[in-house]
């Protein structure tokens, strides 16, 4: 997917959302169980009660990977179900890679190639090698770990170098707007960091932003377009646990649908309100 194409998704339906499929076989409604594959069955419903509202899904590896190779099968079908019928809708893996070499390129194919995501998170404390095998696809997407919401990101990512006095997370942003362009680089900044995205945005200031954190992490989502929107948008916020497990009854992908839309009718406000101030600047 290219960066106008994002773009013009953002302009036609009037949302910036992303729903991360973080799919809880714990949260499982009773009655998908009995499926032959309910992670995916579950993925696909709340995908085609959502799509209209979304301009983005998020499976996190992770739940699928604590299930063995039946979590893999699921993720793949899971991707190749919204390329097949949604191919407009991107598609990131949130895979959280990070490695070098052959390695790294096999990643690269696994994610990629194998099952055709557009996009994929990378852990960048390996360097340009973390990311370099990746940058070789067309029309696909790094998004790199700038800085994050956990509290422990003080630890690394908020120490601040004594001779430039940049944070390491400003070095990780410029160094990654360095190995790519806006054209297939993004970042991952959390929305309970809204506070540091004026920096941030006077470093990258046309890429794409991937926000966390709103909704059951307590971000706030007015501070966060209010800093980080950009003339292009720029921002593909994320829920998950909010929106995809609000309901674990026979309705949960009508109750996903609701919270997906009550997200939607904030985020269409807030770029109603933005675009007029830019129209308002052009005069």
């Amino acid at each position: 997917m290219k960066y106008n194409d994002l773009k013009k998704q953002i302009e036609r339906k009037k949302t910036l959302l992303c729903i991360g499929l973080d799919t809880d076989m714990d949260k499982m409604p009773k009655h998908l169980l009995e499926k032959e594959d309910p992670m995916f069955e579950f993925n696909k419903q709340i995908i085609d009660a959502t799509h209209d509202l979304a301009i983005a899904y998020k499976p996190n590896t992770a739940f699928y990977e604590a299930l063995g190779h039946k979590g893999w099968l699921s993720l793949e079908k899971t991707a190749k179900y919204l390329k097949s019928r949604y191919p407009d809708i991107l598609n990131i893996a949130d895979a959280k890679r990070g490695d070098i070499g052959n390695t790294s390129a096999k990643y690269a194919k696994a994610f990629f190639e194998t099952m055709d995501f557009d996009a994929i998170t990378i852990n960048p404390y390996l360097g340009k090698d973390a990311v370099s095998e990746f940058l070789k696809y067309e029309n696909k997407w790094v998004i790199l770990i700038g800085l994050s919401s956990n509290p422990s990101s003080y630890d690394i990512q908020l120490i601040q170098e004594i001779e430039s006095r940049d944070y390491i997370f400003e070095k990780v942003i410029r160094y990654g707007k360095w190995w790519g362009t806006e054209q297939n680089m993004m970042f991952v900044v959390g929305a309970t960091m809204s506070y540091k995205l004026r920096q941030i945005r006077h470093i990258i200031p046309e890429h794409f932003l991937l926000i966390p954190g709103v909704g059951s992490q307590g971000g706030n989502l007015e501070d966060v377009c209010k800093y980080g929107l950009n003339k292009n948008f720029g921002l593909i916020i994320n829920a998950s646990r909010s929106i995809i497990h609000a309901d674990n009854s026979e309705n949960f992908a009508k109750v996903a649908r609701e919270k997906a839309l009550g997200y939607q009718t904030q985020m269409a406000k807030i770029i109603e309100n933005f675009n007029k101030k830019g129209r308002r600047r052009r005069r």
